[in-house]
């Protein structure tokens, strides 16, 4: 079976990054990382990457225009072979265009039930409204921000006391299970 290449898109620590690379060790997985790219020089997940001796591209944005930026990580994805993109904690909003030329191809992990809680502070405001029960989104990525279909959820209660810190450690741990699996079902169709 021919694995689905994937690029993975972050700008962080990497810690979904992490769980899509042990996953994809697997003898069975669907999927093999091609490239681990960032918009941060710095970020921790591509010391990591590169540690794994996985191929790794970062471009900081700083004095670009964006779709200049875009054409370089584009050219990378495309040069590595990539066949479906995983933004892992990718913290820049992708240009219409570029979601347009990945069309179906891209995946996002999102710390909240959507369609409630699109954006940021997903933790903070699912406490303030009193729900029960938080939890995490894998979505196609569109030019809506956090508005394309999802592919899977799963929810983590809301405890007696949460903060929005203590919550989302509990949600990204449910991330790092659920996001590996849908990236496979993803990855074969």
């Amino acid at each position: 079976m021919a694995r689905k290449k994937v690029g993975i898109l972050l700008s962080g620590r990497g810690s979904n990054m992490m769980a899509l690379v042990q996953a994809a060790q697997a003898n069975d997985s669907p999927y093999a990382i091609a490239l681990v790219a960032s918009d941060k020089l710095e970020a921790p997940g591509i010391a990591w990457a590169a540690a794994q001796g996985l191929s790794v591209f970062t471009q900081s944005p700083k004095g670009m225009a964006k779709s200049d930026y875009e054409a370089l990580i584009d050219a990378a994805l495309r040069d590595a072979g990539v066949e479906i993109i995983a933004l892992a904690g990718y913290m820049r909003l992708l240009s219409d265009a570029f979601v347009a030329r990945w069309r179906g191809r891209i995946i996002n992990i999102h710390p909240s039930l959507l369609p409630k809680y699109k954006g940021l502070d997903t933790h903070a405001r699912a406490i303030a409204a009193g729900d029960a029960v938080a939890g995490c989104s894998v979505h196609i990525v569109t030019e809506e921000l956090d508005g394309g279909a999802v592919l899977g959820q799963a929810e983590v209660p809301i405890l007696p006391g949460d903060t929005a810190d203590s919550l989302a450690d509990r949600v990204l741990a449910a991330e790092h299970r659920l996001y590996p699996r849908i990236l496979a079902e993803f990855a074969t169709q």
